[in-house]
């Protein structure tokens, strides 16, 4: 049940310039979501990436912009719901870590489509957020019923790396800094 890269893809969800400012956390959620970005291109896992309405919500958070190599503007609140979803997706992709805003919305509401149509979803809790912690407890409780695998992002970068020995471990590992 380890994660492993291949086969994986990255998914940050409404990371944007708009809606951070009112997450709780948010230094500590675009950090681990930039190392999440950062070891994923490391290790040639796909990032891909949504916005929410991008006229309301503005763009993708600066230190996050420049790694997701797809960007899906959406309106449901659902990534996987959308109907461009679907082509987003690399072929292959048999598990999805999830990270982004807000939890309790459009994260859980991905998560859980995600998992109906039969992926492998680990959500990295310490790279989300909801504007009151209440409701990203909640979110991530309810996902966790449901299947979806809870993981931090420092979890994820050595299940991808499974070995010290990985030529990228140095540059991996120096994301922990």
């Amino acid at each position: 049940m380890v994660l492993t890269a291949e086969g994986a893809a990255l998914l940050l969800i409404d990371l944007q310039e708009r809606l951070m400012p009112v997450i709780a956390d948010q230094e500590a959620v675009v950090t681990r979501a930039v190392r999440l970005a950062a070891a994923a291109t490391l290790l040639d896992v796909p990032v891909l990436a949504t916005e929410q309405h991008p006229k309301g919500l503005g763009p993708t958070v600066p230190p996050l912009a420049g790694y997701p190599q797809r960007v899906m503007t959406k309106t449901a609140f659902s990534a996987a719901g959308d109907p461009g979803f679907a082509e987003m997706l690399p072929a292959g992709t048999g598990q999805v870590v999830v990270a982004g805003v807000e939890a309790h919305v459009c994260v859980l509401q991905t998560v859980l489509d995600l998992l109906a149509a039969g992926r492998r979803v680990a959500w990295a809790a310490d790279a989300t957020g909801s504007r009151d912690p209440a409701d990203r407890a909640a979110a991530i409780e309810r996902a966790r019923q449901h299947g979806a695998e809870i993981v931090t992002s420092e979890m994820v970068l050595f299940e991808w790396l499974r070995d010290a020995r990985h030529p990228s471990f140095r540059e991996v590992h120096k994301l922990l800094r």
